[in-house]
Order: structure tokens, then sequence, then C-alpha cells
């Protein structure tokens, strides 16, 4: 199966990494594939009781430096590819800014890391890569 439109979802983690392989890999059997990256990231939020606790303007601003550099690593390795890559750095929850930007730019396959850099909010609430297969309208590859 050949797909013309990989959208890769990418966090930095060792997971999204070996995803990012195996989406330069597609890339590479299709001529005239694009794959577009989206890095998709939230503000830390702390609660107290049923209260938002505001945060320092500095924590909100280390949050984002380190998801522009992000983007930028993973731009630099596909550019280094001579593959036709498109990043997006978009702000909200993971699995919905990937599900919704697939749907929008018209996709053929998702390829997500099986394990992010959720930590203790992804055993709560689940993993990205579960809630983007159980929700995909499109194949999802999930790599290990």
């Amino acid at each position: 199966m050949l797909f013309s439109k990989i959208l890769l979802a990418y966090d930095g983690s060792k997971a999204s990494n070996q995803a990012l392989e195996r989406a330069i890999e597609l890339a590479k059997v299709t001529p005239g594939s694009s794959i577009y990256v989206v890095h998709a990231f939230e503000f830390p939020r702390f609660f107290i009781g049923e209260a938002l606790a505001p945060l320092p303007a500095s924590v909100n601003k280390d949050y984002y430096d380190l998801a522009v550099q992000t983007a930028d690593e993973v731009r630099g390795r596909l550019e280094a590819e001579g593959l036709n890559a498109t990043v997006e750095l978009l702000q909200g929850s993971p699995a919905e800014v990937i599900l919704n930007y697939a749907k929008e730019q018209g996709m053929d396959v998702i390829v997500i890391g099986s394990r992010g850099l959720g930590g203790i909010r992804e055993f709560v609430l689940g993993s990205v890569s579960h809630n983007v297969v159980q929700s995909a309208r499109i194949p999802v590859l999930v790599v290990k």
C-alpha cells in the first residue's frame, strides 16, 4: 500500500523517533509523497481543588521553547533526507490535534509512536496513540 500524504505525530520521544524512521521509509518508496509532521504541545495546568492555579509566564515560555526546539530538530532531520516535508507546531490536546489535522489536510495515513512523553497523564487518561487508533478514519501505523 502506497501513501502520498503521510502524517507523522512527533514529540521527540524514542518511540516518535522510531516512527520518524518508518515515515521516512514510507515516503521513500512512494515517489512524490510528502511527510506532514505535527508536534502537538500543551502548556501545563495545575489545579488546586477545583481552581486552576496560575503559572509564571516563564514556565509557559520554557514549554514553548522546548516545543520549537523539537520541531526544529525533526525539520532538520527531514531536510537532511531530502524529503518533501512540512512541520507544524500546534497547541492543544495531542490526540485531538493529530486527528483534526489529518481530517483537515486529507491525510492518507498516520504514523505514530506507541509511547510518547505523556507520563502519568498518559497512564490515567489513556495513551495518545490509543486514542488516535480508536478515533481515526484512516489507517494508523503504530511503531514500537
